[in-house]
């Protein structure tokens, strides 16, 4: 089935442009047709395989030194427990219709996408994602954001609660299983102390491996379920129906302690790396605050006023006084100062700034003021 895609164009200014781009496109494996419209400034391309196509011709169409617009965005990301997720994720992002490119960063649980806006769909990324168990968060909103962190920390105090409970379960289990073998019901002891490990505590590995079995795929959860499942559903058989194996000469053993003790160590692990990455959550909301929240803008005539740094916009002049964080990244148009620029470079020693210098934000003016031109801003700026 062919299907007719068009991709918005950038830097293609005449015929000539239209001419290299189009002969571009015809060198692009998997496209049918293909014409460019320089009014409309957007090619108009038939593929048989959207998936394969789109980002080949987005590849072409750049190297010959033009563009595509796209749009580049992060989402939070929710349900991975391993780096396994973040290729199935990663994969999932890029198998949709549009995508250019994605990348799937465990450590901070977020997925970074390029799209062809238009072709791409944020809802259709979201159901793909979900659709293999885990969730992507597309909502930016500040209220959003506030609701992700209460979740995040509330799912953290769920993962110590029930590690700290497989604990206490397991170590009277391994003692059973150790050294107490021979007392009355032993086998049953370990069965009910250990079914709450496995089947309560551990419940998220068997759903999740449930889930990638659904789409062929498999993951740590996989790993985790199907050896501690085996050794639990074994154990019930040997200690309900212990016969079977007195009846061949053999004894029958049980391996509840064992079930219990991985999926109480892999918590243990989880939690440890949880509080890790909220550790470094911690430090980047730290670094982040660096950011002042309002600006001196110096309009034309000189006239200055004092805004919000979400209303600065690329081209803007603004005024830092001594002592204050430069907010934005951007050249000096006037004035000399020495900037403290150590928690970019960790150097001590304050940079002397004058005009056409380089700028960051983050970074706090020390003496004399600047006016500088807002090059980067937003999520652009070398502190994002």
């Amino acid at each position: 089935m062919n299907n007719e895609i068009i991709l918005p164009l950038v830097d293609v200014e005449s015929e000539h442009c239209a001419l290299i781009v189009d002969k571009g496109l015809s060198k692009v494996k998997g496209i049918k047709s293909h014409k460019v419209e320089l009014n409309n400034r957007r090619a108009i391309i038939e593929v048989q395989d959207a998936q394969e196509a789109i980002p080949a011709a987005v590849a072409a169409i750049r190297d010959l030194g033009y563009g595509v617009d796209t749009v580049k965005k992060t989402y939070p990301v929710t349900g991975m427990s391993c780096a396994s997720c973040a290729g199935s994720v990663e994969s999932m992002l890029k198998a949709q219709l549009g995508v250019i490119n994605a990348g799937v960063n465990y450590a901070n649980s977020t997925a970074n996408v390029e799209y062809v806006p238009g072709i791409a769909h944020i809802d259709d990324f979201k159901k793909a994602i979900q659709s293999i168990g885990y969730d992507l968060v597309i909502d930016e909103s500040d209220e959003a954001a506030e609701s992700l962190e209460a979740l995040q920390a509330q799912h953290a105090k769920e993962l110590r609660n029930r590690t700290i409970l497989s604990i206490l379960f397991s170590v009277p289990l391994v003692a059973i299983g150790m050294f107490f073998m021979n007392i009355p019901y032993a086998n049953y002891i370990m069965w009910a102390l250990a079914t709450p490990v496995v089947l309560v505590f551990g419940r998220q590995f068997f759903i999740n491996a449930w889930k990638q079995a659904k789409h062929r795929s498999a993951n740590m959860d996989t790993l985790v379920a199907m050896s501690t499942g085996i050794a639990y559903l074994f154990s019930v058989f040997n200690t309900v129906y212990p016969e079977f194996w007195h009846a061949r000469g053999l004894h029958a053993h049980v391996y509840f302690e064992a079930a219990a003790v991985v999926i109480a160590f892999i918590l243990l692990g989880k939690m440890l790396e949880e509080r890790a990455k909220s550790n470094t959550s911690s430090a980047i909301k730290k670094l982040m605050g660096l950011q002042p929240k309002t600006v001196t803008i110096v309009h034309h005539g000189g006239h200055q006023m004092e805004i919000p740094i979400a209303q600065v916009k690329v081209g803007d002049t603004l005024l830092v006084k001594p002592g204050e964080k430069i907010a934005v990244d951007g050249a000096v148009t006037s004035g000399s100062s020495y900037v403290d620029e150590s928690m970019l470079s960790g150097e001590p020693v304050a940079v002397h700034k004058e005009m056409g210098a380089k700028v960051f934000s983050g970074t706090i003016n020390q003496k004399g003021s600047l006016q500088f031109k807002a090059e980067k801003v937003g999520s652009d700026t070398i502190l994002a």
